[in-house]
Protein backbone atom coordinates (compact mmCIF):
# COMPACT_ATOMS: atom_id res chain seq x y z
CA UNK A 1 0.00 0.00 0.00
CA UNK A 2 1.26 3.40 -1.07
CA UNK A 3 2.10 5.78 1.87
CA UNK A 4 -0.48 7.95 2.86
CA UNK A 5 -1.26 10.74 5.50
CA UNK A 6 -4.50 11.77 7.96
CA UNK A 7 -6.59 14.58 6.20
CA UNK A 8 -8.64 15.75 8.58
CA UNK A 9 -11.13 18.57 8.15
CA UNK A 10 -12.91 20.35 10.78
CA UNK A 11 -15.69 22.89 10.62
CA UNK A 12 -17.91 24.28 13.79
CA UNK A 13 -20.28 22.26 12.63
CA UNK A 14 -19.11 18.52 11.83
CA UNK A 15 -15.98 16.66 11.31
CA UNK A 16 -16.03 17.21 7.71
CA UNK A 17 -13.41 14.80 6.11
CA UNK A 18 -11.04 11.67 8.10
CA UNK A 19 -9.64 9.76 5.69
CA UNK A 20 -5.86 8.37 4.62
CA UNK A 21 -5.03 10.33 1.38
CA UNK A 22 -2.20 9.98 -0.94
CA UNK A 23 -2.32 13.81 -1.05
CA UNK A 24 -4.03 17.37 -0.71
CA UNK A 25 -3.74 20.17 -2.55
CA UNK A 26 -4.42 23.32 -0.52
CA UNK A 27 -5.28 27.45 -1.10
CA UNK A 28 -3.07 28.77 1.27
CA UNK A 29 -2.08 32.81 1.60
CA UNK A 30 1.18 32.22 -0.38
CA UNK A 31 -1.13 30.21 -3.03
CA UNK A 32 -1.98 27.34 -3.93
CA UNK A 33 0.33 24.19 -2.14
CA UNK A 34 0.61 20.37 -2.03
CA UNK A 35 1.24 18.07 0.91
CA UNK A 36 2.72 14.53 0.64
CA UNK A 37 3.27 12.60 3.11
CA UNK A 38 6.62 12.71 5.34
CA UNK A 39 5.92 16.86 4.49
CA UNK A 40 7.72 19.23 6.50
CA UNK A 41 5.90 20.59 9.54
CA UNK A 42 3.82 23.87 8.77
CA UNK A 43 1.34 26.12 10.34
CA UNK A 44 -0.29 28.16 7.62
CA UNK A 45 -3.51 30.34 7.09
CA UNK A 46 -5.84 29.20 4.02
CA UNK A 47 -7.93 31.15 1.91
CA UNK A 48 -11.34 30.49 0.84
CA UNK A 49 -11.63 28.24 -2.53
CA UNK A 50 -10.71 24.49 -3.72
CA UNK A 51 -8.81 22.20 -1.96
CA UNK A 52 -8.32 19.15 -3.60
CA UNK A 53 -7.51 15.23 -2.08
CA UNK A 54 -6.30 12.56 -4.01
CA UNK A 55 -7.02 9.24 -2.52
CA UNK A 56 -6.92 6.11 -4.42
CA UNK A 57 -5.68 7.19 -7.62
CA UNK A 58 -8.95 9.45 -8.19
CA UNK A 59 -9.32 13.27 -6.90
CA UNK A 60 -12.13 14.44 -4.89
CA UNK A 61 -12.88 18.31 -5.12
CA UNK A 62 -14.13 20.32 -1.71
CA UNK A 63 -15.11 24.24 -1.38
CA UNK A 64 -13.69 25.18 1.61
CA UNK A 65 -13.79 28.81 3.54
CA UNK A 66 -10.69 30.55 5.17
CA UNK A 67 -9.27 28.51 8.09
CA UNK A 68 -5.91 27.62 9.36
CA UNK A 69 -3.55 24.58 8.29
CA UNK A 70 -1.16 22.90 10.21
CA UNK A 71 0.51 19.91 8.60
CA UNK A 72 2.55 17.55 9.79
CA UNK A 73 4.49 14.18 8.20
CA UNK A 74 1.88 12.52 8.50
CA UNK A 75 -1.34 14.29 9.37
CA UNK A 76 -3.11 17.45 7.78
CA UNK A 77 -5.29 19.30 10.11
CA UNK A 78 -7.73 21.62 9.18
CA UNK A 79 -9.66 24.26 10.72
CA UNK A 80 -12.41 26.21 8.20
CA UNK A 81 -15.69 27.89 8.31
CA UNK A 82 -17.03 25.77 5.27
CA UNK A 83 -16.12 22.33 3.71
CA UNK A 84 -18.95 21.38 1.66
CA UNK A 85 -18.07 18.37 -1.06
CA UNK A 86 -18.66 19.26 -4.92
CA UNK A 87 -21.50 16.72 -5.24
CA UNK A 88 -23.20 18.45 -2.08
CA UNK A 89 -22.84 21.65 -3.74
CA UNK A 90 -26.41 22.98 -4.61
CA UNK A 91 -25.15 25.30 -7.41
CA UNK A 92 -28.65 27.64 -7.34
CA UNK A 93 -28.24 28.58 -3.77
CA UNK A 94 -24.50 29.05 -4.10
CA UNK A 95 -25.21 31.60 -7.52
CA UNK A 96 -27.95 33.17 -5.52
CA UNK A 97 -25.83 34.01 -2.11
CA UNK A 98 -22.94 35.13 -4.57
CA UNK A 99 -25.78 37.90 -6.13
CA UNK A 100 -27.01 38.92 -2.75
CA UNK A 101 -23.26 39.50 -1.85
CA UNK A 102 -22.62 41.25 -4.85
CA UNK A 103 -25.77 43.54 -4.18
CA UNK A 104 -24.90 44.28 -0.56
CA UNK A 105 -21.45 45.45 -1.80
CA UNK A 106 -23.27 48.07 -3.41
CA UNK A 107 -24.86 49.84 -0.70
CA UNK A 108 -23.40 51.99 1.94
CA UNK A 109 -22.01 49.68 4.90
CA UNK A 110 -19.31 49.73 7.75
CA UNK A 111 -16.18 48.60 7.19
CA UNK A 112 -17.13 45.25 9.59
CA UNK A 113 -20.17 44.76 7.01
CA UNK A 114 -18.34 45.09 4.13
CA UNK A 115 -15.45 42.31 5.44
CA UNK A 116 -18.20 40.20 6.26
CA UNK A 117 -20.04 40.56 2.81
CA UNK A 118 -16.88 39.88 0.94
CA UNK A 119 -16.29 36.92 3.21
CA UNK A 120 -19.71 35.37 2.34
CA UNK A 121 -19.03 36.17 -1.53
CA UNK A 122 -15.36 34.48 -1.07
CA UNK A 123 -17.26 31.34 0.06
CA UNK A 124 -19.96 31.38 -2.60
CA UNK A 125 -17.48 32.12 -5.34
CA UNK A 126 -15.21 28.68 -3.99
CA UNK A 127 -18.60 26.78 -4.14
CA UNK A 128 -19.22 27.72 -7.54
CA UNK A 129 -15.50 27.37 -8.58
CA UNK A 130 -15.44 23.10 -7.30
CA UNK A 131 -19.15 22.97 -8.72
CA UNK A 132 -18.41 24.15 -12.17
CA UNK A 133 -15.51 21.84 -12.10
CA UNK A 134 -17.85 18.77 -12.31
CA UNK A 135 -19.17 19.94 -15.62
CA UNK A 136 -16.10 20.05 -17.86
Amino acid sequence: MAETLKLEIVTPEQTAYSEDVEMVTLPGVAGEFGVYPQHVPLMTQMLPGELTVRKDGQDVFIAVGGGLIEVTATRVSILTDLAVAADRIDEAKAEEARRRAEARLKEKLSDEEVAAVNASLARSLAQLRVKRRQHR
